[in-house]
Formats: structure tokens, sequence, C-alpha cells
């Protein structure tokens, strides 16, 4: 039975910092179907800015393996560990994963954010993330639709139009949640182990 198989769930595998995108090539040359969420910074030097994709969650990314058979996985390098409870891994929910592909195929500009678990539930009913349900954010230049990695506790927001929210989920709250004071663009990541808006000496990265 090969690797590649949709029966084996989604795990979150936590990677060097930086060498997320050659571990994900590396995994799948060996057969892994594997997920690296990416999304668009602007990259700062002191002579020069540049537009960059870089991952989504610093440090991790995905990979469909049996758990059983671990191994491989732990061995390829710039893998660090695979998420879990002591030796144990625990599978990411498929539904938080495909959610976030679809956000991802969805051209529409995204950014980490700061770990929500509870707030105003909407169903998007048009657009390109129809069927998507998530958190709303109000921020001042219009919404933010959350969603959550929870065995990661972190976060990624996509902008939205007012007019593509069809639907409150029952027992939601009555009102949308208030991002944080400040400019928009004032993003600080919880429990990261790398500021994502951070790269190396003199350079910064900022959502697009």
């Amino acid at each position: 039975m090969g690797m590649r198989n949709q029966q084996w769930p989604w795990f979150a595998i936590l990677a060097r910092t930086g060498r997320e995108r050659n571990a994900t090539l590396l995994l799948e040359n060996a057969g892994y179907e594997c997920y690296l969420p990416v999304s668009k910074f602007i990259r700062r030097w002191s002579d020069r800015v540049k537009e960059v994709d870089l991952p989504l969650f610093p440090g991790y990314l995905f990979c469909r393996m049996n758990p059983h058979n671990r191994l491989p996985v732990l061995m390829t390098p710039g893998v660090i560990q695979i998420v879990g409870v002591g030796k144990t891994p625990i599978p990411v929910e498929e539904p938080e994963i495909a959610a976030i592909q679809r956000v991802g195929k969805s051209g529409l500009p995204t950014m980490p954010w700061p770990y929500l678990e509870v707030g105003h539930v909407v169903r998007i009913g048009e657009g390109p993330l129809q069927g998507l349900s998530g958190m709303v954010l109000k921020i001042k230049s219009g919404l933010k639709l959350v969603l959550s990695v929870s065995l990661l506790q972190r976060s990624v927001a996509v902008e939205i139009d007012r007019r593509w929210i069809s639907s409150v989920h029952a027992g939601a709250r009555a009102s949308l949640i208030d991002a944080p004071s400040g400019p928009a663009k004032s993003i600080s990541i919880h429990q990261m182990p790398l500021d994502s808006t951070r790269g190396l000496a003199g350079e910064s990265f900022e959502g697009r």
C-alpha cells in the first residue's frame, strides 16, 4: 500500500524554521501527501522591497501518514518532530485542513492571526469561499474570516466581503468580534517559535 493514501489522517510536522519547503519536497518525493500553506508577504531590505511566498504557519507543515510507521518522516532532513502528546502523534481535523486549502486556492489576501476559539461563527454563502464556516472579525478596512488549527492553536485570517455572509450558526454571539486596537497590520502571533513578521537581521515581513 502506497504512502500517498487518503485513508491516513493529516498530521502537523514541526520543521526547522526556514526548512519547511525543503522538508515538504523531500517528503513528497518519498511518496507522502503534504501541504505547506503559504501566503504572499512583503520582504524589506535596506535597499529593496520584494514580494515573497512564506509559510502561514512558520515551522510547520502538514502530512498524511501512517502514525504507526512514522520513522521515515522523523528521519527526513529538516523535520524535528510530529506534533502530539508525548510520543503519540495527534491528527489534525480534516475539515480544518480542507478549509485552509480552500482559502489558499481562493487567491484572497491571507495572513497569520492570533488563535481564536470563540466568537461570531458565520457561514459564507457566496464568493470564492462559499460553504466555509468560521469566525468573523471587524477591522478598520472591513471584515476578516478567521480559520483555526486547534491542535497547533494557530489561526489564519482572510479578507472577505460583508455581502458574502449568509447565516450565523446557532448559539453564536450576537455581535462581531472587534479586532485588537491599532493598525490592522500590527499582528502578534501567539506561541510561535518565530515571529512570522520578522526574518533574518535587517529584514522584515508584513502581510500583503
